[in-house]
């Protein structure tokens, strides 16, 4: 595509994303600057429409994009779109006083919903992908311990064990250190193998002790909680209600269901990826656009989050406010938070 006829399909999305309103050959030599007449740009936008690019209303002479010219204008964007000010702010103090994996969770939810004013949806961090930061055991009283499992994605999973007899300090210090020395950064389903081999290192008397415990620290890293997904400001669907050519309750419906929501964000990596409009793969989600991201660490994404509205959609802010927000989720979960 010429580099004419790119600037022209820009200044169409800004402007229709803008006022919703189909776009004429006048209003783009007005306000856009190009430096070529209303002439040129009409034999311009008529190529645009031979290419499916763009099309136009019945009721209008003005030009509205295709999800063809959506997805055109998506993958020739040069700049994403700076965070405000406001944004920014916003996005850098969304965790501060997080309680656990659960806040942090529903924090990022209702933050992107909020800066993007589209539906946000947030993938809890995939167990399987998560390492042991630390074990810990506390001794409640001689014969009560709580073994506690942290890993780097902020899950915390506790048990209370009962024992029979007391427990000396000694052994449980000594046990802790051997179970972190095993464990840290090692994937939980291969916890198992790593700390099996600690029972040979024990008296007789103690093995049984310290096969209650390594037991009990196996479980808690082979259970695997239903996948989660959490959303968002569906509400902001409403504002766009005549964005929809069809009824809106088949996407709220869609929306619903757990299934939909983990395959529209199953595949996506550590870059942004746009789903416009009939590239969604449920037929109830195509007059909307998905812009997704992973989050979590450099090596591998934990889990992923991302917003959907109206095909007719900021799609240079909202990369940039999905891809800001994944950030600040992974560096708070990289630290250990």
């Amino acid at each position: 595509m010429s580099s004419r006829r790119l600037e022209i399909l820009r200044a169409i999305v800004d402007e229709y994303v803008a006022t919703q309103e189909p776009v004429g050959s006048k209003s783009i030599a007005d306000r856009h600057g190009l430096g070529i007449s209303p002439a040129t740009i009409r034999n311009e936008m008529a190529v645009l429409e031979e290419e499916g690019l763009i099309t136009h209303p019945h009721t209008s002479a003005g030009r509205i994009p295709t999800d063809l010219g959506y997805r055109v204008f998506v993958d020739k964007l040069a700049t994403v779109k700076p965070l405000s000010g406001a944004e920014r702010r916003a996005i850098e103090t969304f965790l501060e006083g997080a309680l656990d994996l659960d806040d942090v969770v529903m924090r990022t939810v209702r933050l992107l919903a909020d800066v993007t004013k589209q539906v946000a949806v947030v993938q809890y961090p995939t167990i399987v992908k998560s390492r042991v930061k630390h074990l810990e055991l506390v001794a409640l009283n001689p014969s009560r311990v709580m073994v506690i499992l942290i890993t780097d994605a902020g899950r915390v999973e506790q048990r209370i064990l009962e024992f029979l007899h007391e427990l000396s300090e000694d052994f449980l210090v000594s046990l802790r250190t051997q179970l972190n020395q095993a464990s840290a950064g090692e994937r939980l389903p291969d916890v198992a193998a790593k700390l099996s081999p600690l029972l040979t290192g024990f008296t007789s008397g103690d093995k049984k002790d310290v096969g209650i415990i390594v037991s009990t620290i196996v479980e808690m890293s082979m259970e695997k909680p239903e996948e989660k997904v959490v959303l968002a400001g569906t509400a902001n669907l409403a504002r766009f209600r005549e964005d929809f050519t069809a009824q809106i309750h088949p996407i709220l419906e869609a929306l619903e269901e757990q299934v939909v929501l983990l395959r529209l964000l199953g595949d996506v990596g550590d870059t942004v990826q746009v789903r416009i409009g009939h590239e969604q793969i449920d037929e109830n989600l195509r007059q909307t656009s998905l812009v997704t991201v992973g989050y979590g660490t450099q090596l591998q994404p934990l889990g992923a989050l991302g917003i959907i509205g109206p095909t007719r959609m900021d799609y240079a802010g909202s990369i940039s406010a999905v891809s800001a927000v994944a950030r600040y989720v992974g560096r708070y979960m990289g630290e250990g938070a």
